[in-house]
């Protein structure tokens, strides 16, 4: 599957650094089992090569050639500003994987003292990228946008191409995802998000989700939905778990239904959306495919929610006039 082309240069680096995580998940995994010989050296070694050789030389590249000068040219200072520090943590990037590039060849024989050390230097480079990372997104990026005009855009998205075909030609983002792919194609490297999460915590996550939520599975019976014994836009109770969709719907819909399922399982149909008024109230509901990380079909998820508000909002609130 190909990287997505971009129109707007903070999607096309925000897009890069999540690229940039994923190869560091897999650094994370082999250098936690380093010391104890629970590491893949291929693997290790492909995710260093990706960070220094994408990582640095190609997205920082992009920020260091086009974007932080045009930010400059705009009013953000370097010395002692936060293009400055930006600059400092590529260089200390830079530095720790050009160090561990290094002693790569030398890892099976290390003594317990390197390798503590190799470890180190490498949850040292974690830590600068993680948190680098997160200045850019929420930080940086906000200040850009609100001082790069919007004809600049399209030439920061040029630049930042250009650099793609220079380093790796025509198919560039096709080559940076399929090198992540491969780095994670040991079993459980790429460690899925919601594995972080306990029963209790997913839970009360979907409880406190201001909609409803109802999953269909794949043999089309109905399997889950959230605020269980609390009040509802359309009531329902457990006897509707194990009963299939079709038969959840007025007679007159059901024809609807079924194909808005045929429709997803063959893949004709990535969405349905309804709304309806209810009342005062407008009620919107939503029907989306879900499939899992190998594009196989597992149900679908209906979505229902008041909407009326939303129609009725005016003006703005900001976070800080909360």
């Amino acid at each position: 599957m190909e990287m997505a082309q971009f129109e707007k240069w903070d999607t096309y680096l925000v897009h890069e650094h999540e690229l940039i995580e994923r190869a560091m998940a897999v650094l994370k995994k082999n250098l936690e089992g380093l010391e104890s010989g629970q590491y893949d050296a291929t693997q290790l070694t492909r995710a260093l090569d990706f960070l220094l050789e994408f990582g640095d030389k190609v997205h920082n590249k992009k920020e260091e050639d086009h974007l932080f000068p045009l930010m400059n040219q705009l009013g953000i200072p370097i010395e002692g500003g936060p293009l400055g520090v930006m600059l400092m943590e590529h260089e200390a990037e830079r530095e720790l994987l050009a160090r561990m590039m290094l002693d790569i060849p030398k890892l099976e024989g290390f003594p317990i003292e390197n390798l503590s050390k190799f470890k180190q230097e490498g949850m040292e480079y974690l830590r600068i990228r993680a948190e680098h990372i997160w200045k850019e997104n929420d930080v940086l990026y906000a200040m850009g946008r609100q001082i790069i005009p919007a004809d600049a855009t399209a030439t920061l998205v040029d630049d930042f191409n250009a650099i793609d075909q220079n380093a790796y030609g025509a198919s560039a983002k096709k080559n940076y995802l399929s090198m992540v792919e491969e780095m994670e194609s040991a079993d459980n490297v790429r460690t899925r998000l919601v594995e972080n999460l306990t029963t209790e915590q997913l839970h009360g996550i979907l409880e406190t989700l201001p909609f409803e939520v109802t999953f269909v599975d794949a043999e089309d019976t109905v399997a889950y939905f959230n605020k269980l014994d609390k009040p509802k836009v359309f009531a329902r109770t457990r006897s509707v778990v194990g009963r299939k969709v079709q038969k959840c719907h007025p007679q007159k819909s059901v024809d609807t239904v079924q194909q808005i399922v045929e429709g997803f399982k063959n893949k004709t149909h990535d969405k349905a959306e309804f709304w309806i008024d209810m009342g005062d109230e407008t009620i919107m509901i939503r029907y989306f495919p879900v499939f899992d990380d190998k594009d196989e079909y597992l149900g679908i998820c209906e979505v229902t929610q008041e909407v009326g508000w939303i129609r009725r909002l005016e003006g703005e609130q900001r976070l800080l006039d909360w």
